[in-house]
């Protein structure tokens, strides 16, 4: 697959992803807890035609060898992974969490969202 074209579909979906994820805090607004806006999420993406993974587990490894699993909250068309949180503020570990799970899933492009904001944070990461 050309890069631009690559590029333009990761940029498609993440919009897709960016419009459920305001959908989901128009309506609920802040002050839950995270697992409370994935599955309204869940819900959201799913009305629009989506595919998702939730709580996708994905392999650890040093040299070769597993040592450890961690759960995505949610993977998006198996490309994009959606990180949830309801935190007053995003902080440097958040972005680390988002890049390493890229990293140790092979993938590009990741989107971290804080609903715990009265507007929606989102920030993207490239990998």
């Amino acid at each position: 697959m050309a890069r631009g074209k690559e590029t333009h579909q990761f940029e498609e979906l993440s919009s897709r992803i960016i419009g459920a994820a305001i959908e989901v805090h128009r309506e609920l607004g802040p002050g839950f807890l995270e697992g409370i806006y994935e599955e309204a999420l869940k819900i959201e993406l799913s009305e629009q035609s989506m595919h998702y993974d939730s709580q996708k587990e994905i392999k650890i490894e040093y040299l070769g060898v597993e040592i450890g699993v961690h759960r995505l909250d949610l993977l998006v068309e198996k490309k994009i992974i959606v990180e949830l949180k309801a935190v007053k503020e995003l902080t440097d570990i958040h972005f680390a969490q988002l890049r390493s799970y890229l990293k140790a899933a092979g993938l590009r492009v990741g989107l971290l969202l804080n609903f715990a904001k009265p507007t929606l944070e989102i920030r993207r990461v490239v990998n």
